[in-house]
């Protein structure tokens, strides 16, 4: 048997890759899909998601319904309850994207001021 060396900055290059952009569904009920299923929608729509990527959490509270958590890079921006009868699902995905524009406008405008503030500290 012959051993093949595998130069080691191919394993560097390689743990380098990072993916963004994704919506990652971690509901387990009929509404969390449904409410992932339009959410991940409208997400697509959305221009300059590089960088971030959204996780929905579902928690089931037995005779009380769900508590539904979205967050974008591990920190919470959106929650809703949704009970056991019909919700209107699709509206709270809605409310959740413009929640989301306006929390990723908030990131892209403070990186802005970040870097205009760090370039005019030279002069």
């Amino acid at each position: 048997m012959m051993a093949i060396a595998i130069p080691s900055k191919v394993f560097a290059e390689e743990s380098d890759i990072e993916i963004s952009g994704l919506v990652i569904d971690r509901t387990l009920t009929r509404f969390g899909k449904d409410f992932g299923f339009y959410y991940s929608g409208y997400w697509r729509d959305l221009p300059f998601t590089q960088g971030f990527n959204v996780t929905l959490y579902e928690t089931v509270y037995p005779q009380a319904g769900t508590l539904l958590t979205l967050e974008i890079n591990g920190t919470q921006i959106y929650r809703t309850h949704f009970g056991r009868r019909a919700m209107p699902i699709k509206e709270r995905a809605e409310q959740a994207v413009l929640i989301t524009i306006d929390y990723i406008a908030q990131i892209k405008a403070n990186a802005v001021t970040t870097d205009m503030a760090s370039s005019s500290d030279g002069f």
